[in-house]
């Protein structure tokens, strides 16, 4: 069952590792971000052990506090290293390397206040590394640690020192919240687009498919399905006269062998989608069709006949090609279905459309939409082929029959904007 997208303003559901999501792996902006929150821990620590030993040398706590100094300067740019090069999955982000990093700089604080400024790049690496409900609370806590630290500092007494702190770190942490937010929903969009792109290419494939598909089988009906009928109606006619008339016989047999070489010809043609091959080589359309009536009369012996009504213009290939193809799948209707002693084509140019008319005086039939539907197996695809294939050019196509009165199929292609 196909799973539902996310929407465009909402990450999927797969739970974030924290604000950043956890995807930092292999991003370079990512990179350069936590290589800028290393060097300013490291230039605020060294300023403040630097600050530490110029205002009390002899303090006791001198060794500790370079010792502490030296570990945090190790431990702070190894776990941002390993928090980029190996993210923890997403929804169980490793806790121990800022927890580690948070516990020597809250000794370092204790110990010597001046340390509290340390808390803001460790602020930023909180918020990058951890969720926000977890990054939150340790922002408070430090946010908390910082105000005491600057109330401990002799001579500093200053209502601004407890409301400077939580100011910038509440202005920080919604900031890079609200941009890593931001950032997220602009990946879950991303990702949209990218599988809606794929889908649709998909789709697009599948529509070329089936449109293949169908050319073929047009194809094949108006051209292979078309000659096999006429191979066989020859064939059985020879097969009745073979003994009681062998020239007929053979004449049966020759043309018959004429059909196929034409058929073969048509169906390289159309594998490699050439026009017919009476439209070759500078071929016209009525000139064709005057052909087509030839050719159906000698063949079937059912008498067709052609007429051109107005002055031809020039018409695109595939228009031609078009109606040719209609005229040879109408005609084998009539040969197969309509029992009729004479057929016509006629040929239109009205001005604004090329109409091709196929009448003939068979048995006729009701042209309803029922009648008119595909039915199994090759029966009844030739009405909708010519359909489909007027559809591609913007016309229509017309069936009128009354049983008994026989049958016109008329075609009409506009040509306004041929």
């Amino acid at each position: 069952m196909q799973q539902p997208r996310p929407s465009a303003g909402r990450p999927s559901g797969r739970r974030e590792a924290g604000p950043s999501g956890g995807r930092d792996a292999g991003d370079p902006d990512a990179g350069r971000l936590a290589l800028l929150l290393d060097s300013a821990f490291l230039l605020l620590l060294a300023a403040a052990l630097s600050r530490f030993l110029t205002h009390h040398p002899d303090s006791p706590w001198v060794p500790w506090v370079i010792g502490l100094s030296a570990a945090l300067a190790v431990a702070q740019p190894a776990a941002s290293w390993s928090d980029h090069r190996r993210p923890a999955p997403p929804g169980r982000p490793r806790r121990w390397p800022s927890a580690l990093v948070v516990a020597l700089w809250v000794v370092l604080v204790l110990l010597a206040p001046s340390f509290a400024w340390c808390a803001v790049p460790l602020i930023y690496t909180a918020l990058r590394a951890l969720p926000a409900k977890a990054a939150i609370p340790l922002v408070a806590a430090l946010t908390l640690l910082v105000v005491i630290a600057e109330i401990r500092l002799p001579g500093t007494a200053d209502a601004t020192l407890v409301l400077l702190p939580p100011t910038v770190a509440a202005l920080a942490t919604g900031v890079f919240l609200f941009m890593t937010r931001q950032a997220a929903r602009q990946r879950a969009l991303i990702a949209d687009l990218v599988r809606t792109r794929r889908e649709l290419a998909a789709t697009e494939r599948r529509e070329g498919t089936l449109a293949e598909r169908e050319r073929l089988a047009m194809e094949i009906h108006d051209t292979l399905a078309q000659g096999l009928s006429s191979q066989q109606m020859l064939l059985q006619a020879a097969d009745r006269t073979w003994e009681a008339d062998p020239a007929t016989a053979r004449s049966h047999v020759r043309t018959a062998a004429e059909v196929a070489a034409r058929n073969l010809a048509e169906a390289r043609r159309f594998v490699h989608d050439l026009a017919p091959a009476e439209l070759a080589d500078g071929g016209t359309l009525d000139r064709a069709l005057r052909a087509l009536a030839e050719r159906e009369s000698a063949e079937s012996g059912l008498p067709v006949r052609f007429h051109l009504d107005g002055a031809p213009v020039p018409l695109p290939t595939a228009v031609q090609s078009a109606l040719l193809r209609i005229a040879q799948g109408a005609l084998a209707n009539v040969r197969e279905h309509a029992g009729a002693s004479a057929a016509a084509i006629t040929l239109s140019f009205l001005g604004d459309q090329a109409v091709l008319d196929i009448a003939d005086d068979g048995r006729g039939f009701d042209p309803s939409p029922e009648d008119l539907r595909p039915a199994g197996g090759a029966r009844g695809y030739g009405l909708p082929a010519m359909r489909a294939r007027l559809r591609q050019l913007g016309g229509t196509l017309t069936v009128e029959s009354t049983p008994g009165e026989g049958t016109v199929v008329s075609a009409a292609i506009p040509l306004e904007h041929r």
